[in-house]
């Protein structure tokens, strides 16, 4: 193996994709991924086919990829947590031996980092990178992944609760909460539900019921993408949705007098709809509106 080749492309192929995206979106179509070339070679940095992409000019695995799946059917494959909180990823088939689980063990025992291409919608991908192969384990058929933050973990072992805690927060916050809030953005085609402001930069995925709720599911039917100022303005429940998707401003605030960013920013917003998904299965879900409602309700509203 050219470890120097292997390591030179990825980093490249790393900072390809971030110059690809001057949005920061961060969402790609599968023929946007077919650009990228060294010296002049085009090298493939996903797998459209399977799970797994070793490009014909490396050793070791590039790319990994988990297909997207529609809402109420079962994924493929189970990518799920292990003991001590790291993801995992399943082997291509039953054979530890197949060539795409050698090529992954390969980018594994050289430390090579990795891109993670996660299906948000059809053929519309999320890719999260760096990501490592810390571990496998052969009786499940399946690899250990970490982020940056969680490369000292050790694998397979139990842990405290409050350092569990931790590694599940940082999978959360680059895996689970990148991939929601990428569902949300792109389902409200980049703008704000309230204001329409369309610059992504300025853009969340605000959950209506939040994680900590039963039902506060990172799904886009419990997700609005609002702009940073009303989502921080719906979190503190100083504005309110109810479920025919009428906004109300919270009466303390309403009689607030201030400058422009309250009297047109919030204040106007009192009466009027939020703009949602039209697509089937991806508007706001109303008894979980009516929910959030009747907490907004409870403030003094």
């Amino acid at each position: 193996m050219n470890l120097e080749y292997e390591r030179r492309v990825r980093q490249l192929a790393m900072a390809w994709l971030d110059a690809l995206d001057p949005s920061h979106a961060r969402l790609f179509r599968r023929e946007a991924l077919r650009g990228f070339s060294v010296d002049g070679q085009a090298i493939a940095l996903m797998n459209e086919q399977g799970g797994i992409m070793k490009p014909r000019q490396l050793d070791a695995a590039l790319s990994m990829r988990t297909a997207f799946t529609p809402p109420g059917r079962t994924p493929p494959y189970a990518d799920e947590p292990g003991q001590e909180g790291l993801q995992r990823y399943m082997y291509r088939g039953t054979d530890p031996a197949a060539a795409p689980n050698r090529a992954i063990r390969l980018a594994h025992e050289a430390g090579l980092p990795m891109i993670w291409f996660l299906g948000v919608a059809p053929a519309l991908y999320l890719p999260i990178y760096p990501v490592w192969v810390v571990g496998e384990e052969p009786r499940a058929l399946r690899f250990v992944l970490a982020f940056e933050e969680q490369l000292f973990v050790p694998v397979g072992q139990p842990l405290s609760e409050d350092r569990r805690g931790w590694v599940e927060r940082v999978t959360k916050a680059r895996l689970h909460q990148a991939r929601f809030r990428a569902q949300v953005l792109n389902a409200y085609r980049y703008r704000c539900a309230m204001c329409r402001l369309g610059v992504p930069t300025l853009l969340d995925a605000a959950h209506i019921l939040p994680d900590a709720h039963p039902r506060g599911l990172a799904v886009v039917p419990n997700g609005l993408a609002l702009c940073k100022i009303h989502h921080a303005a719906f979190d503190q429940n100083l504005v309110g949705v109810r479920s025919d998707l009428v906004v109300a401003v919270r009466r303390d605030i309403a009689a607030i007098q201030d400058g422009p960013m309250l009297e047109h920013g919030l204040k106007e917003l009192a009466g009027a709809r939020i703009t949602v998904p039209s697509q089937q299965g991806l508007a706001p879900d109303r008894d979980r509106l009516e929910e959030r409602w009747a907490e907004f309700v409870a403030t003094g509203s």
